[in-house]
């Protein structure tokens, strides 16, 4: 079932519901991606929802459904075994939306995280403080065995740059400064946004909203990333927006590692 001991193209995707995307062209998207790890979030589906995972041949598959059925949910397909499996970063009162999924890998560990939206007048703000510290200490927990890459929807433009109308969107769920200053505190300890480590230019996003056309017009945020500890920085091979691909109102991104 699987093909090399250690991962080296991983691909990280918002599905916004896994048997939406299925019913769209998101089977030709994953197998002729030919990647090595696939990670998906919003999946809004247990496994046993899934009636046919026949595309997912030569993946060992891993779920971390939400609680409650239809909401959040995440799941990473590898065509690498990993050494460790983990479910949530161990906080019950974190671990109930199936938000983290984790796989350890020889090199390194794989985090996937559906980070919570702070939600309309930034009710969830408070709780989303809260996850931000409990999501960092847990990475700094993993990286005390070995470095650590992490992707997912972290839903957080980080800077102007990262959305295409930064000014109206201040105080709005995404763009507050609470939410960047969390993002910014992972960097500071020691993780690289690795899209800027190859791309430097505006315009660049992976969710776009539903209305008004603005995929088409590419009035967006950047809110999907990959990022690793400092010490793969010199691994990464290319960070890459796969904007061309549809399904979701999130598009997905890669990420190429040096072969070990």
């Amino acid at each position: 079932m699987t093909r090399k001991a250690h991962p080296s193209t991983l691909i990280s995707w918002n599905v916004n519901g896994l048997r939406a995307v299925l019913q769209k062209d998101f089977v030709k998207f994953f197998q002729e991606s030919d990647a090595d790890v696939v990670c998906l979030q919003e999946i809004k589906a247990h496994p046993e929802q899934i009636e046919d995972l026949s595309w997912a041949a030569g993946y060992e598959t891993y779920w971390n459904p939400a609680q409650k059925k239809g909401y959040s949910g995440t799941a990473i397909f590898s065509r690498v075994k990993p050494i460790h499996t983990r479910h949530g970063m161990g906080i019950d009162e974190h671990d109930q939306e199936g938000r983290v999924l984790t796989l350890e890998f020889p090199k390194f560990s794989v985090v996937t995280v559906y980070t919570p939206n702070s939600q309309n007048e930034l009710r969830r703000l408070p709780y989303r403080q809260e996850w931000d510290a409990a999501f960092l200490a847990y990475l700094k927990h993993l990286e005390k065995e070995k470095p650590v890459v992490v992707c997912g929807d972290l839903n957080v433009a980080h800077q102007e740059i990262d959305l295409a109308n930064p000014k109206s969107n201040r105080k709005n769920a995404g763009f507050t400064d609470e939410e960047r200053a969390g993002f910014d505190t992972l960097l500071e300890h020691g993780f690289v946004d690795t899209f800027r480590m190859f791309t430097p230019d505006p315009h660049q996003y992976t969710w776009w909203s539903y209305r008004m056309g603005a995929r088409k017009r590419n009035v967006g945020w950047r809110i999907d990333y990959w990022l690793v500890s400092e010490a793969l920085r010199s691994k990464v091979k290319a960070s890459t927006i796969l904007s061309d691909v549809m399904g979701s109102d999130h598009c997905p991104v890669q990420l190429e590692m040096k072969r070990p």
